[in-house]
């Protein structure tokens, strides 16, 4: 039987640079469940690529197949059209999931105003758009949970990522209010705040990337949290509506 997952329909909102990481595993954990995903990317081929990794270990009788749709969650203007294809998918969203992102390392004088606008773009702005964007959906059937999986770089500054950790500061900042408004419709937001995410990319295996990503699921890995214990964290999250999570071990 299908919908073990507590939702009935979720909006998975991946970009292409983590998309072998924790959003593939988010994908798998609530596609496994049997929640309606409409996953968002950048690029057609590796939003493809997650599809069929989805598809290939699933029991069609109890999963739905995901739908797919390219967003740039950096291209602001583009947004509110994207937004409108995603509720013509299922009619609602119950779960927003925002979870891309851009990093920079570098010393503040290193790293240009160009580029500092760039990563707020990716990691303030998007996530902030989209879900305003989803937000009167939400709003008109007073249901609905957002969720931002974000870092730990939200809560605390170090060395060389001044760009990075005020982008994720401005989204926690955000998303904490909006938790605060939200209360009297029955929206709950919450946040997931992991340590270092441990990246697929650091230890490519061979042959093709759909194939061998499931591999990697129970791979010890010698430090940083496995994007695994980051998609449990976020289930986690979804099912109990806490505020906030933390992700790590």
């Amino acid at each position: 039987m299908k919908g073990r997952v507590c939702v009935r329909k979720v909006s998975l909102q991946l970009m292409f640079h983590l998309i072998c990481g924790t959003v593939a595993e988010c994908s798998r954990v609530f596609h496994a469940g049997g929640a309606r995903l409409v996953l968002c990317g950048r690029t057609w081929e590796k939003l493809e690529a997650l599809y069929d990794a989805l598809i290939s270990v699933a029991d069609p009788s109890m999963t739905y197949t995901p739908k797919l749709i390219l967003l740039d969650i950096s291209d602001i203007d583009c947004i509110q059209d994207v937004a409108r294809e995603i509720l013509d998918c299922y009619g609602c969203v119950d779960v927003l999931i925002n979870n891309a992102s851009m990093k920079v390392k570098g010393a503040v004088q290193s790293i240009s105003l160009e580029l500092d606008k760039k990563i707020m773009d990716a990691n303030y702005f998007g996530p902030v758009t989209l879900t305003k964007a989803i937000l009167p959906n939400m709003i008109s059937r007073r249901t609905g949970q957002i969720v931002l999986i974000n870092s730990i770089q939200g809560k605390i500054g170090i060395p060389f990522r001044a760009a990075y950790a005020a982008s994720k500061h401005a989204a926690v900042g955000f998303f904490d209010c909006l938790r605060a408004e939200m209360e009297e419709f029955d929206i709950s937001v919450s946040t997931v705040n992991p340590t270092f995410i441990y990246s697929y990319h650091h230890q490519p295996v061979s042959g093709n990337w759909e194939a061998s990503i499931w591999k990697l699921f129970f791979r010890k890995v010698e430090y940083g949290v496995h994007p695994v214990e980051v998609a449990e964290e976020v289930l986690r999250t979804v099912n109990s509506k806490k505020q906030e999570g933390l992700g790590k071990r």
